[in-house]
């Protein structure tokens, strides 16, 4: 079996999570360490692998940056065990679609996001066809329609925040040299700056991504 990412250790001094929001952590990652332990007793036991991976997205609602990438990652490899052991589980579909949409603005790229997208939509649409009447995956599907539109007003204000550092750092040398050559502490700055900003941006994605996840949460039990 290959390596899982940890998140066995409470990141409430990290995040600086409330007690209830902490309560709500303990919770998730005492359901991964019980769904583990039935997925060891019984590999063909699509539930726990379900529970696994449905505990794994939760979780990285609490993580920031690779942490949470690497547990969105996880999440979808339990799915995707989960349905092929069963493919016509209908929650394990739903949970892969919301992982799926989630991992598409990991992507600045909207024809790569896009493609996570559609997964996500196919997903859903078979867990509708299971289950025909559940609100939840009727708003899942009409949620990822939006996804698009979302991620390209995501990049919009990504590149317009490079753009205005950009700008600002051209003014900054321009000024530099009218009072003489720039000090190779000042380059250095600079350059720290853009990669700061590039890190953010990044960063930026991943939290959209694991927001998604709490959206998708608070749609399905407004839904149920």
């Amino acid at each position: 079996m290959a390596a899982q990412p940890s998140s066995s250790s409470a990141p409430r001094k990290q995040l600086e999570l409330t007690p209830e929001d902490f309560e709500r952590y303990m919770f998730f990652e005492s359901a991964r360490k019980q769904a583990e332990k039935d997925y060891a007793k019984n590999n063909q036991d699509t539930q726990a692998l379900t529970r696994w991976g449905g505990s794994l997205l939760e979780l990285a609602h609490f993580r920031q940056g690779t942490e949470a990438i690497e547990l969105i990652e996880a999440a979808i490899l339990k799915f995707e065990e989960a349905l092929q052991i069963n493919p016509k589980k209908h929650d394990a579909l739903w949970c892969l679609g919301n992982a799926l949409t989630s991992q598409g603005f990991l992507y600045a790229d909207a024809e790569k996001a896009g493609e996570f997208f559609t997964k996500a939509a196919d997903n859903f649409r078979k867990a509708l066809a299971e289950e025909p009447n559940n609100e939840v995956y009727k708003k899942a599907l009409e949620m990822t329609a939006k996804a698009p539109a979302l991620h390209l007003e995501l990049q919009k204000q990504l590149a317009q925040q490079q753009q205005q550092q950009q700008q600002q750092a051209v003014a900054a040398g321009a000024t530099g040299a009218a009072g003489g050559a720039q000090s190779e502490a000042e380059r250095r700055k600079e350059l720290d700056e853009a990669f700061t900003y590039d890190v953010l941006g990044w960063l930026t994605l991943a939290a959209i991504a694991v927001g998604w996840i709490a959206m998708a949460r608070r749609a399905g039990a407004a839904a149920a």
